[in-house]
């Protein structure tokens, strides 16, 4: 059996995010997890939308799928639920998964297909050249020159709230952690979450490394994993990221259930029963 290494998940386009972007990282940890698996690049789709974050696809040797913008996780289920064997792997940026895919990440995480989701977080809108994203705290941008008016929303808490099944938080300045923490994601069996934050440096001065670094906390060793509740607890504390696994719930995927419902529905069928036969029901 073949042995992968993290270079051998490279493409031969160079990444071209600005220096210093959290998303070398980001990228450098998912090449890292995908080796720690030996996830076969033949058997692996990288799924994204639009943004700086969404070029994963075009640095990456696997199979990828560049979607439209907020799109991502509809692309992944349904390449999941086509071909149940391959592993599916969405990107995205805050942007691109809180607003207008918003709502697909409310209903991915009811669905809990077996996918991970890595959101890399910079709070801004940066491919556009800096404009408020969902998760930006108060901050002046061209478009916005008196800050935003709109409460800013809390991914993880979202997450949880949701009952996403597999949910955690890492930085990109960490990227030992980001990588083990992007393995389990993978290895989880459901919808996996990962909540990266992940400073720009360009367009956003209001989250740096040294910010960030501050406020970061390690998810307590005695912390419950199942409790969602307690999940709850600790992503709501003011002034403190806590990076770690949060929350994880082992439950039927949708895959499982899609078996189910075809497994009853071929049961006891009339030999000759036809679509025809279906179309009377309704005619």
């Amino acid at each position: 059996m073949t042995e992968y290494k993290p270079n051998d998940y490279k493409s031969a386009v160079k990444p071209s995010w600005c220096p210093g972007c959290g998303d070398y990282s980001v990228l450098n940890a998912l090449m890292g997890a995908m080796a720690d698996l030996n996830l076969n690049p033949a058997d692996t789709t990288i799924v994204s939308g639009i943004g700086c974050s969404s070029r994963f696809p075009f640095f990456t040797s696997t199979y990828g799928f560049h979607s439209i913008h907020g799109r991502a996780l509809p692309v992944a289920i349904g390449l999941k639920s086509a071909n149940p064997k391959i592993n599916v792997i969405t990107v995205g940026g805050d942007g691109d998964g809180f607003s207008i895919g918003g709502n697909h990440f409310i209903h991915a995480s009811r669905k809990n297909p077996d996918i991970t989701y890595i959101v890399m977080d910079n709070e801004i809108y940066a491919l556009t050249k800096g404009q408020n994203s969902p998760t930006s705290h108060e901050i002046v941008t061209k478009v916005s020159p008196y800050m935003s008016v709109e409460e800013r929303v809390n991914p993880v808490m979202m997450a949880l709230s949701f009952n996403t099944s597999f949910v955690a938080r890492g930085f990109s300045g960490d990227v030992v952690q980001l990588k083990d923490l992007i393995t389990q994601a993978i290895s989880h069996r459901g919808f996996s979450f990962v909540h990266v934050l992940s400073p720009c440096m360009q367009y956003n001065d209001k989250i740096t490394y040294d910010s960030v670094k501050e406020k970061i906390r390690p998810v307590p060793e005695n912390h419950n994993l199942s409790d969602r509740i307690a999940g709850m607890q600790l992503v709501l504390e003011v002034g403190t990221y806590y990076t770690g696994v949060i929350y994880k719930q082992e439950r039927p995927t949708l895959g499982d259930k899609l078996n189910e419902v075809k497994a009853k529905s071929q049961t006891n069928l009339p030999v000759d029963f036809s679509v025809r036969d279906i179309v009377k029901q309704f005619s």
